[in-house]
């Protein structure tokens, strides 16, 4: 349930990211009085040439059924269309890497490996994955608390039910745009937040880098094995 938990997050994080991360010329303030319909679009028309980034993230769950919580920390890199590489170095090794094609978590300390087919994905986040995502098509609008000072929040709420997730909250620079930290939110009421730093955007990543290599001696779980 863990696994799945993580997986999810970070390909809707992916998927956000994929949408509305933009170049890196500065964009003027929003208006004031813009509404959160004109401001998704404008992210949307804003930020179509986004190739590649990278960032350090820092993410947090609390469940909602049993008010547990975690924390954890690491970089990401992510590259058009689909290619991903999350490492988390605290408070333990974990990888979930993507090539476009296939979907690998890994946990040394398993030494289990988890392989998925990225195209059986079926939801609003894989199609953002593939680069064919919009925000102003697939979610509904609406300003919300922030959950980091200094930025602007938009809740989105998919048009077509998730479920997986209920909603998620994108916390954004008001004078940039540029994401700073995103909340999704499950039906079980559980919250993941992820915050992130030392952006880093069209840096031309190799497609090297999203190439994962399987460890000797790690048991592979396939689709067709769970």
């Amino acid at each position: 349930m863990a696994r799945k938990l993580i997986i999810l997050v970070v390909l809707v994080v992916t998927a956000t990211f994929q949408m509305i991360v933009g170049a890196q010329r500065p964009a003027p303030a929003p208006p004031p009085r813009q509404s959160p319909d004109a401001l998704a679009k404008a992210l949307q028309d804003r930020y179509q040439s986004i190739r590649d980034f990278s960032a350090d993230f820092v993410q947090s769950y609390r469940a909602g059924v049993l008010k547990t919580q975690s924390h954890e920390s690491g970089t990401v890199a992510i590259k058009k269309p689909g290619k991903m590489r999350w490492t988390y170095t605290k408070p333990e090794r974990k990888e979930l890497v993507s090539d476009g094609v296939k979907l690998y978590w890994y946990v040394p300390e398993d030494k289990q490996v988890v392989e998925r087919d990225v195209a059986t994905q079926a939801s609003t986040p894989d199609l953002f994955l593939s680069g064919r995502g919009d925000i102003a098509r697939d979610f509904t609008a609406s300003y919300a608390d922030t959950p980091l000072q200094g930025t602007v929040a938009l809740k989105l709420v998919p048009r077509k039910n998730e479920p997986e997730y209920e909603y998620l909250v994108v916390a954004l620079d008001p004078g940039r745009l540029q994401i700073r930290a995103l909340v999704t939110r499950d039906h079980q009421g559980g919250e993941s937040t992820l915050t992130f730093s030392n952006m880093k955007e069209n840096r031309g990543l190799s497609d090297k880098d999203f190439v994962f290599r399987r460890p000797s001696g790690v048991t592979v779980v396939t689709d067709e094995g769970r």
